[in-house]
């Protein structure tokens, strides 16, 4: 599948999409919620972003390709937030726009975003890992899918 495909896919907009932030002891959870497990996938990385700066001010001037694989679809949302959080390190950037395409348990990425600017996105933490805690990659029927775990701050 083509960067166009997943783009066309990503556009449309289903009532069941979304992300939302979690407490859990001294790190935050993250939860994304999608039609697809790749718009769960996406939205999860939404709410990584969330942790940081709010994603809608983030502007997408670069795009960065993202690959990964893991033994199961749990431990690739982990690997998946994990090669976010390197790229967002080792580049300076934040991104606030994602597409994700997943076949059997390798993931393809574009992430869209931009240089940190303190000012503009006033960071509010430091994302240092996804973890395993909380970690589920779910189909909940007609809710679609679910992905969450618990990112170290």
């Amino acid at each position: 599948m083509g960067i166009a495909a997943v783009l066309a896919r990503t556009r449309s907009s289903k009532p069941e999409t979304g992300w939302e932030l979690f407490s859990h002891d001294a790190d935050i959870g993250l939860r994304g919620y999608g039609p697809t497990r790749q718009a769960a996938f996406e939205q999860a990385a939404y709410a990584l972003t969330a942790t940081i700066t709010d994603p809608r001010g983030v502007s997408p001037r670069h795009i960065v390709e993202i690959t990964c694989e893991a033994a199961d679809i749990e431990f690739l949302l982990v690997e998946w937030l994990n090669a976010l959080v390197y790229e967002m390190a080792t580049r300076r950037m934040l991104f606030g726009r994602f597409a994700v395409h997943i076949r059997g348990h390798r993931l393809t990425a574009w992430a869209w975003g931009e240089p940190v600017d303190v000012a503009r996105h006033e960071p509010a933490t430091e994302v240092k890992g996804a973890t395993l805690t909380a970690l589920r990659v779910a189909n909940r029927g007609e809710k679609g899918w679910l992905a969450q775990c618990v990112v170290d701050v």
